[in-house]
């Protein structure tokens, strides 16, 4: 049988945590440029699709493409650590300085991997700028207006959100890093990743890495957006309700859900019946 009961999937979370926090600092970097690289990949084959189709869905159906490689060659992603490293910082398996040196370093690296592919990207679909209409460049650009400048127009209200949206986000991006440790069958880890990454991209929740890609392409692009927009009205507000949506509701709840109680020795038992 392929598929992992939910209790051993909470011990493979545990787990997880406990081993991308001992990762050395040029593993973390490289393991999240290359995550972040591939994540936008992802975003812009779904822009691709969506495109082509006009459906927005089309989209959402392939991008889990990208977050399926990332888990499958073990790279990092920093949303799916909001989750997994507080487990084992819980279990006392590592520290809290090792958990933020951890989203740290890799979130570095999907800065500079995001921006990396952004640029390439940019280089390959605007001709090194001789095209700048038409197709996926209007849709990255508006969506970069649209999750910042777009959230700025309703001022607090914009605020929460985007604090709100970042949570929800995090809650399946979470959920789909759990689910990898569902099966031990690669088809299987597949389908169960798929389908909470699906649930995310199609109702334009705000994830922190896709986010690191969009925006500044969509500057490249010749969106109406300031450093301080995107860092002000989208990058700080998602990223830390991404933290808050991963941990609190797929980390941490399905830790008190699922992880075992802790049994009493046979004899521990007979002695409190016959106390008793």
């Amino acid at each position: 049988m392929s598929y992992v009961k939910p209790d051993q999937v909470v011990e493979a979370m545990i787990q997880a945590g406990t081993s991308k926090s001992q990762l050395t600092v040029e593993q973390m970097l490289l393991r999240g440029f290359l995550g972040g690289a591939l994540l936008g990949f992802a975003t812009t084959l779904a822009f691709t699709a969506t495109a082509q189709t006009g459906i927005g869905m089309a989209g959402a159906l392939l991008f889990p493409a990208g977050f399926v490689i990332i888990v499958l060659l073990g790279l990092e992603l920093v949303t799916g650590n909001f989750a997994l490293i507080p487990l084992a910082v819980m279990e006392r398996k590592t520290t809290a300085l090792r958990m933020l040196a951890s989203w740290t370093w890799v979130f570095i690296g999907h800065l500079i991997g995001s921006v990396f592919y952004g640029l390439l990207y940019y280089a390959a679909v605007t001709q090194f700028g001789h095209v700048q209409e038409g197709g996926v460049i209007d849709l990255i650009r508006g969506a970069a207006e649209a999750k910042t400048i777009g959230y700025a127009s309703l001022g607090w209200a914009g605020m929460g959100t985007v604090f709100v949206k970042a949570m929800l986000c995090n809650w399946m991006v979470c959920l789909g890093a759990v689910m990898a440790n569902a099966s031990r069958s690669t088809g299987g880890k597949i389908a169960a990743m798929w389908l909470p990454i699906v649930i995310f991209f199609g109702q334009g929740f705000e994830h922190a890495v896709v986010n690191l890609f969009v925006i500044p392409t969509g500057m490249l692009m010749g969106a109406g957006v300031s450093l301080g927009d995107w860092w002000l009205w989208n990058q700080i507000p998602v990223t830390l309700g991404n933290i808050a949506g991963g941990f609190l509701f797929t980390g941490l709840a399905l830790c008190l859900a699922q992880k075992k109680p802790a049994v009493p020795p046979v004899a521990e038992l007979n002695s409190s019946h016959k106390a008793s």
